[in-house]
């Protein structure tokens, strides 16, 4: 059964069971505490909370997922950073007892799994929540022995909440024996034993808590069922695969760790950047950059060409293209962006490595200043150098590093004497003028180009205003054209510039933009301009959009790779 099978069949099948087919939802998060989406239910988190669905309350899906908690066991046989996440969920309908039962049957009848071969874990209790005996009877009932029966702890049978706070609960996951043989580890074989034995397929949450920001649970005041199985590891099994790098969802099979690691990375990377993500060096630019180098040095391990990385990514949007159109849609923007990356760090990933050695040439450990070199000077992600410095059998002194980066971020802050968002607090009426001129601009950027448009640095004087934001292809003369024709627009409409006080939680929850990479205080300023933009922000703004005059756009040019830089000015 191929994986278009087996996803396709997942779906029908709870379509059949009274379930809507949702489609999955972007790898960008709309909870701020988490930077990507990491499970299926995310998307689906306030209706477990009692907000009214409007799918109805059952649905399914098949979720994009990117999970960076499990990047150290790349390369192992079944752990991926991204993946699919086959769900059923329901928001206060059936609970267990339909739940385990159509798990049996989707495994057992559609995926003819042999029945022998799947044993079963559940929550065995703790001081704040108790034994799950009612999943065990189940599973007991549907013909389970007890010697295919454990309980966990918390650490493996209890999920959630994704991100700060949020629904959560005991689980029960399934998991498929695919050896049969005991481990030698000296000690009894069970579901969740590191020697690969057994694969987890299948977990079923049942959300009965709401854990708060403190880890304090409260029943909630409606149940609800929420289960995650990965396609990956699904396919490896139903196609009797030894790892999930020989399923058709890679497009060879790759052996070797490094391999593995390439493999993996360059998908991530694919799916990362169709969403419009640069490689940067905050927050999902920064994941994005990471995963790209560790796979550019283990290239370099392989000895393979440059630009290797290229048609890789050609076979993975080969692979996923009428699943996922965005990748072919986007297909140019995604090999620029990963070329970009590759040539960037081809230039300084040699001298990089030569300093590296000559730095554990001579230390037992790596200071945390020579790894902060190593980032600013060579591109080395932290996480590169650690690893870089495990496989010698050395440490690297991360506290040192972060000191380090705070150092150089407080220098680098003096310098600009404090500005926020490019623009000083002593600004004048027409640095005002621009600076309200920038939002319009951002938001038909954003219009014109799309919505992966994100805000890279400013810089305002009262004469002009210079404006960095992502995009990988240069802009048409037609595309300057139209964003100069939607902000002048919304000038002459002469839109009030309101400004309102709130918690940096709440402005985000409001939709507001907040893309500079100063680190926001918790109560934030959020400027509206009518129902067109809105903007979390600290500098000076004019009341009235028509106090602007005739907007302009004078020069567009490269910042850097992935990177465009507008000039403008105000007639």
């Amino acid at each position: 059964m191929t994986s278009k099978e087996i996803r396709n069949k997942f779906l029908r099948f709870f379509e059949k069971k009274g379930h809507k087919i949702v489609p999955s939802s972007s790898l960008l998060s709309t909870d701020p505490s988490v930077l990507f989406t990491t499970a299926g239910m995310q998307q689906f988190k306030e209706y477990f909370l009692g907000e009214s669905s409007p799918y109805g309350n059952r649905v399914t899906s098949s979720q994009k997922c990117f999970r960076t908690s499990d990047i150290e066991e790349i390369g192992d046989t079944t752990h991926l950073t991204f993946l699919e996440m086959l769900g059923n969920f329901s928001f206060g309908d059936y609970f267990k007892k339909e739940s385990i039962e159509w798990t049996l049957e989707f495994l057992t009848k559609v995926c003819k799994l042999k029945k022998e071969k799947l044993w079963i874990t559940a929550f065995k209790g703790d001081k704040e929540v108790p034994e799950d005996k009612e999943s065990r009877e189940i599973w007991r009932k549907l013909g389970f022995p007890e010697n295919r029966i454990y309980g966990f702890s918390r650490k493996d049978n209890f999920w959630g909440p994704t991100g700060e706070q949020g629904p959560c609960g005991p689980t029960t996951e399934i998991h498929y024996d695919s050896t049969g043989k005991s481990c030698s580890l000296g000690k009894k074989c069970l579901p969740n034993c590191r020697c690969g034995r057994f694969v987890e397929l299948w977990n079923l949450v049942f959300n009965e808590f709401y854990q708060d920001k403190d880890k304090k649970l409260t029943p909630l005041k409606q149940k609800g069922v929420d289960t995650g199985m990965g396609l990956e590891r699904l396919a490896m099994v139903v196609q009797n695969k030894a790892s999930v790098f020989e399923t058709d969802l890679f497009s060879s099979t790759p052996q070797a760790k490094a391999e593995r690691i390439i493999a993996d990375h360059i998908k991530g990377s694919v799916f990362l950047a169709s969403e419009g993500i640069i490689p940067s060096n905050v927050e999902q630019g920064y994941v994005l950059r990471r995963i790209l180098r560790r796979a550019i040095r283990y290239g370099k391990i392989l000895k393979m060409p440059k630009n290797f990385l290229i048609p890789l990514a050609q076979k993975v949007i080969e692979i996923y293209k009428d699943v996922y159109p965005e990748v072919k849609s986007k297909e140019t923007d995604i090999l620029t962006i990963i070329q970009n990356e590759e040539e960037k760090f081809e230039k300084t990933l040699e001298r990089g490595l030569k300093e590296f050695d000559k730095l554990i040439s001579r230390n037992k450990d790596i200071k945390g200043e020579q790894a902060f070199d190593l980032y600013q000077s060579y591109g080395f992600p932290l996480e590169l150098t650690e690893e870089l410095a495990k496989e010698k059998g050395f440490k690297v002194d991360k506290k040192g590093f972060e000191k380090a980066i705070k150092k150089h971020q407080e220098i680098s802050r003096a310098g600009k004497e404090a500005k926020f968002g490019g623009i000083g607090k002593e600004a004048g009426l027409e640095a005002a003028k621009l600076h309200t001129a920038t939002h319009l601009m951002h938001q038909a950027l954003r219009e014109v180009l799309g919505s992966h448009v994100k805000q890279m640095g400013s810089d305002i004087t009262p004469k002009r205003l210079r404006f960095d934001f992502s995009h990988s292809a240069k802009m048409t003369e037609q595309e300057i054209n139209k964003v100069e024709k939607i902000v002048n627009q919304k000038i002459k409409q002469d839109l009030e510039v309101k400004k309102q006080e709130m918690l940096y939680s709440d402005a985000i929850k409001s939709g507001a933009l907040a893309f500079f990479k100063e680190k926001y205080p918790e109560k934030v300023s959020v400027y509206s301009i009518g129902k067109f933009s809105k903007e979390i922000c600290a500098g000076s703004h004019v009341k009235r959009t028509s106090e602007l005059g005739k907007f302009k756009i004078i020069k567009e040019e490269s910042s850097s790779a992935g990177i465009r830089r507008l000039r403008a000015i105000l007639e």
